[in-house]
């Protein structure tokens, strides 16, 4: 099986008890077919989130999910709480325990939606409109059938993950997030925000050790639509770190940013 063919059908998680989901083979990411890309179990907490004690009004503007260790490919307990709750925003707290160890904690901002005649400010250029169908995107080396095969992607001139960035890509969801459940502009968005530093890829991941350590998702309004946009690139510095920034847009223009601290070292 290759990239573009979808390894599992249904979804990426089924719930199998309260807070607790069994993880399908489309979550596996590039690196093992046994532990998690970063997307999915992002997308799982602010999944939580979204469902927990909503409030009419009030919308999630931020999410940062700590990637604290690799997430397997197993049974999930998701939990979510209240850290701090006001008037026009509340911090929550989320959390991915696996066999009894946290593997991903989250914090996000729920705010009050602005106003309806608030202005509509979007800085930077455009970024278009969803490209033509393209070969299924390659990654030298990778594990093809979990993630990359459950993503439907098109990249700006036709290049893939092996293209040096900065990259712009274009891509959608083959499968829901959650087995009988609609996807929300909040998890779509998180499922593939995590790929923001993997469509740039200006540092070489075969000779250097590069990972992302987090994910901060911020999004000032909702993305509209199955296809959403990254325009991702780089910033690294000797003696210092790897920063990845992405511009999240749908076909109506920007809608949100991703940022990522990646980390860098000899292999």
């Amino acid at each position: 099986m290759g990239v573009g063919e979808v390894a599992v059908g249904g979804a990426f998680y089924e719930e199998v008890g309260e807070g607790v989901f069994a993880s399908g083979a489309a979550t596996a990411g590039p690196w093992s077919a046994k532990l998690q890309h970063g997307g999915p179990p992002s997308a799982l907490l602010g999944w939580a989130m979204e469902r927990y004690r909503p409030r009419e009004g009030l919308r999630i503007a931020r999410v940062t999910v700590e990637l604290v260790r690799a997430v397997p490919v197993a049974d999930l307990r998701v939990e979510v709480r209240t850290v701090r709750s006001g008037r026009r925003a509340e911090l929550l707290e989320g959390e991915i325990v696996c066999g009894g160890r946290t593997v991903a904690l989250a914090r996000a901002w729920r705010v009050v939606a602005s106003p309806v005649d608030t202005p509509c400010l979007a800085p930077g250029l455009g970024v278009g409109r969803v490209r033509g169908v393209q070969p299924a995107a390659v990654m030298a080396g990778a594990h093809s059938e979990g993630y990359l095969a459950a993503m439907e992607w098109r990249f700006e001139g036709g290049g893939g993950f092996d293209v040096p960035g900065p990259g712009v890509v274009w891509a959608r969801q083959r499968i829901p997030l959650l087995a009988g459940c609609s996807d929300t502009p909040l998890t779509r968005a998180l499922v593939l925000a995590d790929s923001s530093w993997a469509v740039a890829f200006e540092l070489d991941h075969h000779r250097r050790f590069v990972i992302n350590t987090d994910v901060t998702l911020l999004v000032h309004r909702d993305p509209v639509g199955s296809w959403l946009c990254l325009r991702s690139a780089t910033a690294a510095a000797a003696q210092g770190s790897g920063l990845a920034e992405g511009v999240l847009a749908d076909e109506a223009g920007q809608c949100g940013r991703v940022l990522q601290t990646l980390v860098v070292d000899e292999r």
